[in-house]
Protein backbone atom coordinates (compact mmCIF):
# COMPACT_ATOMS: atom_id res chain seq x y z
CA UNK A 1 0.00 0.00 0.00
CA UNK A 2 1.63 3.38 -1.49
CA UNK A 3 1.90 6.10 1.57
CA UNK A 4 0.32 9.39 0.57
CA UNK A 5 2.90 12.03 -0.05
CA UNK A 6 6.01 9.55 -0.15
CA UNK A 7 7.57 6.88 -2.17
CA UNK A 8 7.41 4.45 0.23
CA UNK A 9 5.14 1.40 0.19
CA UNK A 10 3.73 -0.13 3.28
CA UNK A 11 2.88 -4.13 3.65
CA UNK A 12 -0.11 -4.79 4.70
CA UNK A 13 0.35 -6.78 7.67
CA UNK A 14 2.51 -3.30 8.93
CA UNK A 15 -1.05 -1.57 8.35
CA UNK A 16 -3.06 -4.35 10.72
CA UNK A 17 -0.84 -4.29 13.25
CA UNK A 18 -2.14 -0.99 15.19
CA UNK A 19 -5.48 -2.86 15.00
CA UNK A 20 -3.98 -5.93 16.31
CA UNK A 21 -2.43 -4.30 19.27
CA UNK A 22 -5.92 -2.23 19.91
CA UNK A 23 -8.12 -5.56 20.16
CA UNK A 24 -5.00 -6.87 22.43
CA UNK A 25 -4.68 -4.01 24.26
CA UNK A 26 -9.02 -4.02 24.79
CA UNK A 27 -8.82 -7.82 25.67
CA UNK A 28 -6.13 -6.71 28.73
CA UNK A 29 -8.19 -4.64 29.96
CA UNK A 30 -11.24 -6.67 29.80
CA UNK A 31 -8.92 -9.84 31.51
CA UNK A 32 -7.31 -7.18 33.91
CA UNK A 33 -11.36 -6.28 34.96
CA UNK A 34 -12.60 -9.75 35.17
CA UNK A 35 -9.70 -10.69 37.35
CA UNK A 36 -10.10 -7.67 39.86
CA UNK A 37 -13.71 -8.43 39.96
CA UNK A 38 -12.81 -12.30 40.67
CA UNK A 39 -11.09 -10.92 43.85
CA UNK A 40 -7.59 -11.35 41.98
CA UNK A 41 -4.80 -9.02 42.96
CA UNK A 42 -2.91 -7.32 39.58
CA UNK A 43 1.01 -6.96 40.61
CA UNK A 44 1.97 -6.15 37.06
CA UNK A 45 0.71 -5.92 33.57
CA UNK A 46 2.95 -5.95 30.46
CA UNK A 47 6.14 -7.02 31.69
CA UNK A 48 8.64 -7.29 29.09
CA UNK A 49 12.25 -9.30 29.17
CA UNK A 50 14.91 -10.54 26.58
CA UNK A 51 13.03 -13.93 26.78
CA UNK A 52 9.48 -12.55 26.46
CA UNK A 53 6.31 -11.11 28.06
CA UNK A 54 4.13 -11.41 30.34
CA UNK A 55 0.33 -9.56 30.38
CA UNK A 56 -0.81 -10.13 33.58
CA UNK A 57 0.86 -10.89 37.10
CA UNK A 58 -1.65 -11.72 40.03
CA UNK A 59 -2.13 -13.26 42.72
CA UNK A 60 -5.15 -15.35 43.30
CA UNK A 61 -7.73 -14.59 45.78
CA UNK A 62 -7.22 -16.39 49.16
CA UNK A 63 -3.99 -18.07 47.75
CA UNK A 64 -0.11 -17.17 47.95
CA UNK A 65 0.17 -18.52 44.47
CA UNK A 66 1.46 -16.21 41.83
CA UNK A 67 -0.69 -16.34 38.40
CA UNK A 68 0.66 -15.99 35.10
CA UNK A 69 -2.09 -14.61 33.12
CA UNK A 70 -1.50 -14.93 28.88
CA UNK A 71 -4.63 -12.95 27.44
CA UNK A 72 -5.50 -13.56 23.90
CA UNK A 73 -8.33 -12.10 22.19
CA UNK A 74 -10.11 -12.37 19.00
CA UNK A 75 -12.83 -10.09 17.14
CA UNK A 76 -13.92 -13.21 15.27
CA UNK A 77 -13.55 -17.28 15.57
CA UNK A 78 -12.10 -17.20 11.41
CA UNK A 79 -8.49 -18.72 12.69
CA UNK A 80 -10.04 -20.69 15.97
CA UNK A 81 -10.70 -20.34 19.80
CA UNK A 82 -8.64 -17.51 20.85
CA UNK A 83 -6.93 -19.90 23.76
CA UNK A 84 -5.71 -21.73 20.46
CA UNK A 85 -2.83 -18.85 19.80
CA UNK A 86 -0.95 -20.00 23.17
CA UNK A 87 1.08 -22.60 21.27
CA UNK A 88 4.28 -24.15 22.90
CA UNK A 89 6.73 -21.50 21.31
CA UNK A 90 4.69 -18.98 23.18
CA UNK A 91 4.37 -21.53 26.02
CA UNK A 92 7.89 -21.38 26.39
CA UNK A 93 8.50 -17.51 25.60
CA UNK A 94 6.19 -17.05 28.72
CA UNK A 95 8.07 -19.49 30.87
CA UNK A 96 10.99 -17.76 30.08
CA UNK A 97 9.40 -14.49 30.77
CA UNK A 98 8.15 -15.87 34.66
CA UNK A 99 11.31 -17.18 35.50
CA UNK A 100 12.90 -13.97 34.80
CA UNK A 101 9.87 -11.76 36.88
CA UNK A 102 10.36 -14.23 39.93
CA UNK A 103 14.25 -13.90 39.64
CA UNK A 104 14.17 -9.84 39.15
CA UNK A 105 11.33 -9.94 42.02
CA UNK A 106 13.53 -12.85 44.76
CA UNK A 107 10.45 -14.67 44.51
CA UNK A 108 11.99 -18.25 43.19
CA UNK A 109 10.36 -20.23 45.46
CA UNK A 110 7.30 -18.97 44.88
CA UNK A 111 4.12 -21.19 43.69
CA UNK A 112 3.13 -19.91 40.32
CA UNK A 113 0.95 -21.20 37.77
CA UNK A 114 -0.31 -20.41 34.09
CA UNK A 115 -3.76 -19.74 33.08
CA UNK A 116 -5.07 -18.35 29.63
CA UNK A 117 -7.79 -15.64 29.53
CA UNK A 118 -9.68 -16.19 25.79
CA UNK A 119 -12.00 -13.17 25.01
CA UNK A 120 -13.87 -12.92 22.11
CA UNK A 121 -15.14 -9.75 21.46
CA UNK A 122 -18.61 -9.55 20.20
CA UNK A 123 -20.66 -6.91 18.28
CA UNK A 124 -22.29 -4.24 19.92
CA UNK A 125 -18.97 -3.93 22.47
CA UNK A 126 -19.98 -7.10 24.39
CA UNK A 127 -17.66 -9.73 24.57
CA UNK A 128 -17.77 -13.77 26.02
CA UNK A 129 -14.87 -14.52 28.18
CA UNK A 130 -12.81 -17.62 29.14
CA UNK A 131 -10.82 -17.98 32.34
CA UNK A 132 -8.81 -21.49 31.82
CA UNK A 133 -7.10 -21.91 35.17
CA UNK A 134 -3.57 -23.83 35.39
CA UNK A 135 -3.48 -23.99 31.36
CA UNK A 136 0.37 -24.94 31.06
CA UNK A 137 3.09 -26.13 32.60
CA UNK A 138 5.94 -24.38 33.61
CA UNK A 139 7.75 -24.94 29.61
CA UNK A 140 11.15 -25.33 28.69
Amino acid sequence: MKRPGDGRQESPSSTARPDNRNTGSRGEEIATSFLGQQGYRILERNFRCKGGELDIVARAPGERSLVFVEVKTRRDRSYGPPQLAVTPFKQRQISKAALTWLSRNHLHDSQARFDVIAILLEDGGRHSIEHIVNAFELAY
